[in-house]
């Protein structure tokens, strides 16, 4: 089955990687959509049309848990 979208979107990605190094933990989220519906991931999502990846990983971080970040490290 492919997936399409009905809107032009670039395929570029983004996840974050929440890090805590005080307990050693990273942050995860549960998909909400198919096709992994329940399974553990890194918060994340596609970059828009004309926006820069550091704008879609803060924007995807908030949509997903709330969090805003201000600082980020691209690896």
């Amino acid at each position: 089955m492919a997936y399409t979208y009905p809107y032009p979107r670039p395929a570029f990605t983004v996840d974050a990687l929440v890090y805590d190094p005080t307990t050693n933990q990273i942050l995860l989220i549960q998909r909400g959509n198919v096709p992994f519906r329940g399974k553990w991931a890194l918060p994340g999502g596609f970059v828009d049309m004309d926006e820069t990846p550091e704008s879609a990983v803060s924007r995807e971080l908030k949509e997903e848990t709330s969090l805003e970040v201000d600082e980020f490290v691209q690896m």
